[in-house]
């Protein structure tokens, strides 16, 4: 039987009475972009969220772009970032004119090391962009503390962690701003691209919604430069759909990640991820010190999707072109991380067939 990585069909099949309603309700409306769904779904994300304001955009890249404006970053500023993420967090810090600074990650969490970030500070730091990746909050406590004992602001990148708390609030509430993907593999997903920007001050806020309409607070009253960046209303229907499930499937995934535990712990050469409280899990990603690349060829001849998230580290990439050696945490992750199947409903049976693949490859 082959397993992909990712499954969409059984969450669309479980919701597809609530999804046709929502489509015919929008389409029904003749108003495709903005207007009463979109605000709808932003106070539903706004009150299951616990923040003050929600701002949708059309995705999630939008999302951290505009944040970064809102927040006064811009030309000449520097940026704190981690270099093991999806390029669009530092893209986003020099789409704004910005320079992103990479730190260096926890090799236990993927994520940002706190005690990386004070070194590189400088006159010119403006803010830091802490990610939660793989749906595993970042230490935000010290990150927040930093902060705010040089003045800076903190933007948090929330694409792969919708729902996942730290320390008992949701993440993308604890910063000055926080960014979402609905990109449709996410754990809070769509059925096409969109984004969200959570935040409690009116201030940023007001900017990213003039922002994400050309920088208009009135139609044809341009007061800055902006971007295209509106919701769809199907989307933010389906959203609102999704929305009301969306700690249900959390909490699939976090039993999903437990069996895979239970399953896979004691293999030889398979380093499996923390189940931290809090992690939802956007993906189970393991380490294979040895032989990745190899591991992951022989699970797709047996039928099992694995992905690689990410093979090359933000600061190797050609467009930053740091050497190799100066991030050795994030650069050896990217040699040893691999993602497995992981969507709410994956099956126990599955998820056995992946564990007698790995003690095939892995068993002596």
């Amino acid at each position: 039987m082959r397993i992909p990585v990712y499954d969409p069909l059984p969450e669309v099949e479980f919701l597809w009475p609530e999804l046709e309603e929502a489509f015919r309700r929008v389409m029904r409306s003749g108003q495709y972009i903005l207007g009463p769904e979109v605000e709808a779904f932003e106070r539903e994300a706004a009150a299951y969220l616990g923040v003050k304001h929600a701002i949708g955009v059309n995705s999630g890249t939008d999302a951290l772009v505009i944040a970064l404006r809102a927040l006064g970053v811009g030309p000449g500023d520097e940026v704190i970032t981690t270099p093991f993420t999806f390029f669009a967090t530092a893209e986003a810090i020099s789409l704004v004119g910005a320079t992103p600074v990479f730190v260096d990650i926890d090799p236990r969490t993927f994520n940002i090391d706190p005690d990386l970030i004070p070194p590189a500070i400088t006159s010119r730091t403006k803010a830091i962009l802490p990610v939660h990746l793989y749906g595993l909050p970042a230490e935000m406590d010290p990150i927040l503390e930093i902060a705010r004992s040089h003045g800076l602001k903190v933007l948090e990148d929330c694409a792969q962690a919708f729902g996942a708390t730290y320390k008992g609030r949701k993440v993308g509430t604890l910063g000055d701003a926080g960014a979402f993907s609905f990109f449709p593999t996410k754990n809070l997903g769509g059925y096409g691209d969109g984004g969200l920007i959570a935040t409690n001050s009116d201030e940023v806020a007001d900017l990213a919604r003039m922002l994400r309409v050309h920088g208009s607070r009135r139609k044809y009253h341009n007061e800055r430069v902006g971007y295209n960046s509106r919701l769809d209303a199907l989307q933010a229907a389906f959203l609102r759909v999704k929305l009301r499930h969306v700690d249900a499937f959390n909490a699939r995934r976090r039993e999903v990640a437990a069996r895979y535990h239970g399953l896979l712990q004691g293999i030889p050469g398979l380093v499996l991820p923390p189940l931290t409280e809090g992690h939802v899990f956007h993906q189970y990603t393991v380490r294979i010190p040895a032989g990745r690349d190899r591991v992951a060829e022989e699970l797709a001849s047996k039928g099992i999707g694995t992905m690689v998230y990410y093979p090359v580290p933000l600061h190797r990439l050609p467009v930053y072109g740091y050497p190799e050696g100066t991030f050795p945490e994030a650069e050896r992750a990217a040699q040893e991380v691999l993602s497995l199947p992981m969507w709410p409903g994956l099956e126990p049976k599955s998820q056995g067939q992946v564990q007698e693949a790995f003690l095939c490859l892995l068993t002596p």
